[in-house]
């Protein structure tokens, strides 16, 4: 409670900071624009983060100005990291690392099921060997990775009508995921038959019947009111994703050294706040789905973290990321 007090009140001094800045000469930097996938919201990972990285950036640099760009409002995630590699559209983005698994395949592992033992084990690979390979990778594709940030909670599994308090219960319900093949996998093996839909179509198939359940986050579950169309909240938490803050190479190279080093002191910030709140959002959000009538179960997973090793090894090696996994399991 200490070290997030501390953090709100840094937050908070950077804010009043930011406010005293003259808008003359805040108009003579050349702007930073910084895309993310949320809504501008203090209840996500994102934008949060976004927040930060911008006052930090505001303040201390004399050349560059960061403007946020919330809600994909520069385009869908791929498309921004396409322009990125560019030199044109966004010049950073917030977002969940699996989407940089469309320009190297070996990042993809990073939403492997049952991967990850905790926060701890994440910082533990990202920090250090496993995160520099991704990073070295990434940045031979044109995007320079500032930071890791943690999901603000694993993935989740809400259902309708059926309490879920032991895998056997899992059998043969329709849980949506996202449409790619490691997600897909994941509920799969758990006995459910997944089913991939968009993110937006998911509220009114519980509340149709087309859909037994879903998978997220705490966090999303309560902010995008998903309890009003689900009563059970089981606790799996199959799969852990990750969140980079990337910017353009060609963006960064043209950044002077002193600019270089503004913008990555704001996104390490960005990073050290944003990891230190998310135990606490993730515990946030259950106290308020319980609140709202949500029953919470947790489940043993040991069955499913045995059987998720081979799908491990399996798509490891498809991907040319044998050698990256094992740096990641090393790291427990």
């Amino acid at each position: 409670m200490k070290m997030r007090m501390a953090f709100t009140l840094a937050v908070f001094v950077m804010a009043a900071a930011i406010g005293a800045t003259s808008p003359a000469l805040a108009q003579q930097k050349k702007q930073l624009r910084l895309s993310h996938p949320l809504v501008q919201t203090e209840q996500s990972e994102s934008a949060t983060s976004a927040w930060i990285f911008r006052n930090w950036v505001n303040e201390n640099s004399e050349t560059l100005e960061v403007r946020i760009y919330p809600s994909n409002a520069l385009g869908e995630e791929r498309a921004v990291y396409e322009g990125m590699q560019l030199g044109s559209g966004a010049t950073c983005a917030i977002g969940g690392a699996a989407i940089l698994g469309n320009f190297v395949r070996s990042v993809g592992v990073l939403d492997l099921p049952f991967l990850w033992d905790g926060y701890d084990h994440v910082h533990r690979a990202l920090d250090g060997q496993a995160g520099a390979m991704i990073t070295r990778d990434l940045e031979k594709v044109g995007f320079k990775i500032m930071a890791f940030l943690d999901s603000w909670g694993a993935r989740t599994l809400a259902t309708t009508k059926r309490e879920v308090k032991a895998p056997e219960h899992i059998k043969g319900l329709k849980i949506r995921t996202i449409p790619a093949p490691v997600w897909l996998a994941a509920i799969n093996l758990m006995g459910a038959n997944a089913t991939p839909m968009a993110f937006g179509e998911i509220y009114t198939a519980l509340q149709s019947g087309v859909l037994d359940g879903f998978e997220h986050s705490a966090s999303t579950i309560y902010s995008q009111k998903f309890y009003e169309v689900t009563k059970y909240l089981t606790l799996t938490h199959h799969i852990l994703p990750v969140w980079v803050i990337a910017c353009s190479v060609k963006e960064w190279n043209a950044m002077s050294p002193k600019d270089q080093s503004i913008v990555m002191a704001a996104a390490t910030l960005a990073r050290d706040i944003e990891r230190g709140l998310a135990p606490g959002k993730e515990a946030e959000a259950l106290t308020a789905l319980k609140a709202k009538g949500m029953v919470v179960n947790t489940i043993d997973t040991a069955a499913f973290r045995k059987a998720a090793l081979e799908i491990q090894d399996k798509f490891a090696a498809e991907r040319g990321a044998t050698e990256l996994l094992k740096l990641i399991r090393d790291a427990r």
